[in-house]
């Protein structure tokens, strides 16, 4: 499809579409039957928005589906950082390893074609969805650690190596121009690999995630879920309403997980009673394994510049599954760092959606090209992800996200952890210009959550 052709066919289409909407309007101030044509009115106010709805994706696809894949340059004189790992660049092994684990990392982005989505006849979530895709990154790699072997990555022991243009960038390399060309021609097909057949559990995974009415974690599941807070189909997410959408789908799929919970933090604490309380049923010595979902606003306008160092050691500790955040209504899905620059998976580029009912190929559901950007430009609205596997990993996790949290001096934690429940009743009696108080060793801040955006407690 050429996208200029597409692009004047939108237009075209658009002057239409104003064109339906005026004849409706005629139609209805002339009626000369109320009944009959009320009954034609509803249809075509009805034609009108599955009109506008196939309009709005297709001009999506044409925007969002010819986005190029862009690669960042990474500095080999420093680690990157990646979900509680390390990885030396310098080192030619280490360069690989890091390859091989960040495109073992499962990459969902917009999709068109599918069945329609609840409530509606868009066929794509291209220019929307973001937020519902990097939510499902992120619950997906808590479910990597949940069902996988530690260490494990799609490529197994297969050799990677770089392709034509290399990803890992230094201003003095000290490779010469005949090293280069013997490892270019080295080159394997990451196609090759990743559409090699792979053990079951992977592949289950994905299917969850599929585009269509049935998959406990896909695209029409979220939408339907997220009508109880008020959104529907073309709507945008916030990232707190997607930490309570992918709670609610973890507790409707206790019969493929029923060893798995989800908890999501109010008011930026954590209670661990009711966390406890959540993991031991139906018995304590059934413990089950827990994600935590902390949505969080980490300043104004703008990230507090405070708080990057303690985005960073959560970042660092292997119990962090990632960051759904962002810009204003670009959502990413954050996995990593190198110096002040944040790494990213990028939900915005559109494909064509896959059948997961066949052996279906496995490419289009990663990524081999890592992305960073200055931590400057991250959006202060985030819902941060963890994940334990048992009573003594949500112990050690408590410690460890405790020190990280507050690793920032100047500043109140950017959550807490309380023992006790929440105190369901008190919340119901307070009146809606609420106050919140976060304790920090002595001090005590005062935060008026009056003005705060999309459920957020502003720090």
């Amino acid at each position: 499809m050429n996208p200029s052709t597409s692009y004047a066919q939108f237009v075209g289409q658009s002057a239409a579409d104003d064109l339906m909407d005026d004849w409706v309007f005629f139609s209805t101030e002339s009626a000369p039957s109320q009944g009959l044509e009320e009954s034609r009115d509803d249809q075509e106010v009805e034609d009108t928005g599955r009109f506008k709805d196939k309009l709005v994706s297709a001009w999506n696809s044409v925007k969002y589906g010819w986005t190029l894949k862009q690669k960042s340059k990474f500095s080999k004189r420093s680690p990157v950082f990646m979900l509680g790992k390390s990885y030396e660049l310098k080192d030619e092994g280490e360069q690989q390893h890091f390859r091989r684990c960040f495109a073992s990392l499962l990459w969902f982005t917009y999709r068109r074609g599918f069945r329609p989505l609840p409530g509606s006849s868009l066929t794509t979530d291209s220019g929307w969805g973001c937020v519902l895709r990097s939510s499902q990154m992120l619950l997906a790699q808590g479910l990597l650690l949940h069902l996988m072997s530690p260490g494990w990555t799609w490529s197994g022991n297969q050799r990677v190596v770089k392709d034509d243009m290399d990803l890992i960038h230094s201003v003095n390399d000290g490779f010469s121009s005949s090293e280069r060309e013997s490892k270019r021609s080295r080159h394997l097909s990451w196609g090759s690999i990743l559409d090699r057949p792979t053990e079951g559990t992977p592949r289950r995974i994905l299917r969850w995630f599929a585009d269509n009415p049935t998959a406990p974690f896909g695209i029409h599941r979220l939408v339907e879920l997220g009508k109880s807070s008020g959104k529907k189909a073309g709507d945008w997410y916030g990232p707190s309403i997607a930490a309570h959408i992918l709670r609610k789908a973890v507790e409707a799929s206790v019969v493929d997980l029923p060893n798995l919970v989800a908890y999501v933090a109010q008011d930026c604490t954590i209670y661990l009673q009711d966390v406890r309380k959540l993991c031991e049923r139906p018995l304590p010595q059934h413990w089950k394994s827990v994600l935590i979902l902390v949505p969080v606003r980490l300043g104004g306008q703008d990230l507090n510049p405070s708080y990057i160092t303690s985005v960073k050691k959560l970042l660092m500790l292997e119990c962090c599954i990632g960051i759904i955040g962002g810009k204003p209504k670009h959502s990413l899905f954050f996995v990593g760092f190198q110096d002040d620059h944040l790494l990213y998976l990028d939900p915005h580029y559109c494909q064509p959606t896959v059948d997961v009912t066949k052996n279906f190929p496995l490419e289009s559901f990663h990524c081999k090209n890592p992305r960073k950007m200055p931590f400057s430009r991250m959006d202060p609205s985030c819902t941060i992800g963890f994940y334990a596997k048992g009573q003594m990993e949500f112990e050690s996790l408590c410690t460890s996200v405790n020190e990280a949290v507050s690793a920032s001096a100047e500043t109140y934690p950017m959550f807490i952890f309380e023992e006790g429940k929440t105190r369901e009743e008190a919340r119901a009696n307070t009146p809606t210009h609420s106050v919140t108080f976060l304790q920090r060793k002595t001090q005590l801040g005062r935060v008026d959550t009056s003005n705060s955006m999309d459920e957020f407690v502003l720090l």
